[in-house]
């Protein structure tokens, strides 16, 4: 559905004479673990609540919401920066994105693109934010620091999904309307290949190699499975009613992908490429991400306002934490 309104432990020897063996004292020196500075504290999650404008901060150590950020324009899309300093929110009705201070929690500047911001991206090395067009079939890539267009590329027609391969050198586009996958060169950000998928693809993830894509078919409610090298799809697989974005889990071994009409989230092998799971969440699941332990996985329900955490081992939601109205979630909105 697409609807414009629509986170250092020290250590000290502690020896003292713990037992005697007949005449004999045995030294047994114990490693005893303090703190002398607080724990790191685990990543926060945001959430965009389109219909409340604004983003939820989970703090994924508590399962909490301690945090509401107002971000005006209906916000969609997220991307939270590498270092987790910054996120970026894409804002349809403000015709472009909007900066979050993570730190201050507050939104300190925005940046005007184009009428249709939906999908948006951060590049592995933070540098660059790539914001795909619905309505002008293209994507800006914009530098970091001033916060400039770089250069707008044309690609397939409304595209929305977007994510960069782990080496910082492919951007890949999911072009609903034109049921294909756009492979940006990010060294001469022209566009290299174009892969045809099923049938709508909005969300797409990639795997840590930089391998394999997955594509997610809104209406063949099925996921391509694309081989990144020749661009070419290996596989399809059939999922439930209307997929909408994918995440990986357990080292890349479980794709996970949010159901909209059915509530579910599909669990995928992704050695046999099979499904083998139906996870009930909440009613209209969105966007979706994995938690940098590599097991938990957050889901985004639209109708609820709320967000499912699964657990990609057991294949049980263990969590529900209330967001906001219009929960979408939509990219990688998991800090790290």
């Amino acid at each position: 559905m697409f609807s414009l309104n629509c986170r250092r432990a020290s250590s000290r020897l502690v020896c003292g004479i713990r037992t005697i063996l007949g005449d004999k004292a045995v030294a047994i020196c114990i490693a005893t673990a303090f703190l002398s500075t607080p724990l790191a504290a685990q990543p926060f999650a945001y959430i965009s609540n389109q219909l409340a404008d604004s983003v939820s901060v989970i703090d994924t150590a508590t399962g909490s919401v301690v945090d509401t950020i107002a971000v005006p324009g209906k916000p969609a899309g997220v991307a939270v920066a590498p270092d987790g300093n910054k996120v970026y929110v894409s804002t349809p009705e403000a015709k472009g994105f909007a900066v979050v201070d993570t730190k201050k929690r507050e939104v300190i500047g925005s940046v005007a693109v184009n009428d249709g911001t939906l999908g948006i991206a951060v590049g592995p090395d933070g540098k660059r934010i790539y914001v795909a067009d619905w309505y002008k079939n293209n994507v800006s890539v914009i530098d970091a620091d001033s916060l400039q267009i770089i250069k707008t590329i044309s690609v397939g027609e409304s595209p929305s999904g977007l994510v960069v391969s782990p080496d910082n050198r492919w951007l890949y586009v999911a072009n609903r309307i034109s049921n294909s996958v756009s492979q940006i060169d990010l060294k001469t950000l022209t566009v290299k290949k174009t892969a045809q998928v099923g049938t709508h693809p909005f969300g797409l993830t990639i795997d840590a190699r930089g391998e394999r894509i997955y594509v997610a078919n809104v209406k063949s409610d099925d996921v391509t499975v694309v081989e990144t090298a020749r661009m070419k799809p290996i596989a399809t697989v059939k999922v439930n009613m209307l997929p909408y974005a994918t995440a990986l889990a357990l080292n890349d071994s479980r794709l996970l992908v949010t159901n909209q009409d059915d509530g579910s989230v599909s669990v995928v092998d992704t050695e046999t490429l099979k499904e083998i799971a139906l996870i009930t969440v909440g009613t209209k699941p969105e966007g979706i991400s994995t938690h940098p332990d590599d097991r938990h996985v957050y889901v985004a329900n639209w109708f609820d306002g709320n967000v499912s955490v699964i657990d990609a081992r057991t294949l049980k939601v263990i969590d529900t934490i209330q967001t906001g109205e219009g929960s979408r979630a939509f990219g990688q909105f998991m800090g790290k």
